[in-house]
């Protein structure tokens, strides 16, 4: 997956970032609670508004902090449970805002119902996507496969947002169509690795 892969290349970049922050006093939750916030404010106040560029690309420049609070959290020592789960709740809710106003777009002055039906399915199914491993993860099971990860969902969204933005015709289009089809892959490999790893198991009762 690109996640993991771009990895070693995206630590060169962002070490000496997160070296400085660190030194400044900065905290994980802090930049956690910042891409969060400025992720939600740019989907809700330029995607929503039809200004799909600069929404675009707002939301991309607060979502890589999302790369900095895991780095920032390790050169400090490790990260706390509070931590995690603040930072996938984040995730969580920005993912929801660039959805949410894709769909509020189309739903209106965008007068596209189909783009409203496919940026609802793709929500819907990376809400599935990051569901299936929480709780296989919670239930002691490895769930790491899928061809659509959150970073690559993001990728598309945003890269097909974005060059909507500029004019470039189905642009959007293709990206969700791409999206849809790669999440509900992600989706049933997922439940097939759970199953796999699942069998013979039984919860006590």
């Amino acid at each position: 997956m690109l996640g993991v892969n771009a990895r070693p290349v995206v630590a060169k970049v962002i070490n000496p970032v997160v070296t400085r922050l660190a030194r400044v006093g900065v905290s994980p939750d802090m930049v956690t609670i910042t891409g969060t916030v400025g992720a939600i404010a740019g989907a809700a106040g330029l995607i929503a508004t039809g200004h799909l560029f600069w929404g675009a690309f707002t939301v991309t420049v607060f979502v890589l902090l999302d790369m900095l609070d895991g780095a920032l959290a390790r050169l400090r020592g490790g990260g706390s449970v509070f931590g995690a789960v603040l930072d996938s709740t984040g995730d969580r809710a920005a993912d929801a805002a660039i959805f949410g106003a894709l769909v509020w777009w189309f739903a209106g002055s965008g007068d596209n119902r189909l783009l409203v039906l496919l940026a609802l399915l793709c929500l819907v199914l990376g809400v599935l996507t990051s569901y299936i491993k929480a709780r296989a993860e919670g239930m002691g099971l490895a769930c790491d496969v899928g061809v659509v990860e959150r970073t690559e969902r993001l990728i598309l969204v945003l890269t097909g947002t974005g060059f909507t933005g500029l004019g470039i015709p189905y642009a959007v289009h293709v990206a969700l169509w791409v999206l849809l089809v790669g999440s509900a892959v992600t989706v049933g490999q997922r439940v097939l690795a759970v199953k796999r790893a699942a069998d013979g198991r039984r919860i006590e009762p």
